[in-house]
């Protein structure tokens, strides 16, 4: 493995989100909420032992993840947004469409020069809140967005080797 010399951190913005198994990325997402866990803490007391407490890990919650971007007529949002909403059928009843409604994402973050170097999967994803169409305000120039809030069952950093630093020859002389 060749030795990592980079000391500065990986910008913010150079990103892409697909879903797993694709080789295609989401187009247009300009925003990814962080990727955050919480683990409770459990405090008890030993009986010999009444003046300190003791804390051990208990249950681990995966924060939603939001995922934003600009409208295009791409429905890829909204179609995996209606897999867990509720429509009338013909019939006048409720159906609800749970067939594939949980997918996996992989968001990649990528260095100044392009190359990957960070790679996160998320697993059992679904859509527990869709924005379809943010506020319109004919005063400004500002991008109509859509958003999408995911929930899902935790997140792994997947391994990636180290990117190659570019390599510089003198040319002169």
């Amino acid at each position: 493995m060749p030795e990592v010399t980079r000391r500065d951190p990986f910008k913010n913005f150079r990103f892409r989100v697909k879903f797993s198994g694709e080789t295609a990325y989401i187009a247009g997402i300009s925003k990814v909420s962080g990727l955050r866990r919480t683990t409770e803490v459990i405090r008890h007391r030993d009986g010999g032992d009444p003046g300190t407490s003791r804390k051990l890990p208990g249950r681990t919650e995966y924060e939603a993840i939001t995922l934003e971007r600009g409208c295009t007529v791409d429905t890829a949002f909204e179609e995996w947004a209606n897999r867990v909403w509720s429509l009338k059928n013909s019939s006048g009843g409720l159906e609800t469409s749970l067939k594939d409604f949980r997918r996996d994402l992989i968001i990649d973050v990528f260095d100044e020069g392009g190359q990957q170097v960070l790679s996160y999967s998320v697993h059992d994803c679904w859509v527990s809140e869709y924005h379809g169409l943010h506020e319109l305000d004919a005063g400004s120039n500002a991008v109509a967005f859509e958003r999408i809030k995911v929930e899902h069952h935790g997140w792994v950093r997947e391994h990636t080797d180290p990117p190659q630093e570019p390599q510089f020859t003198d040319t002169a002389g």
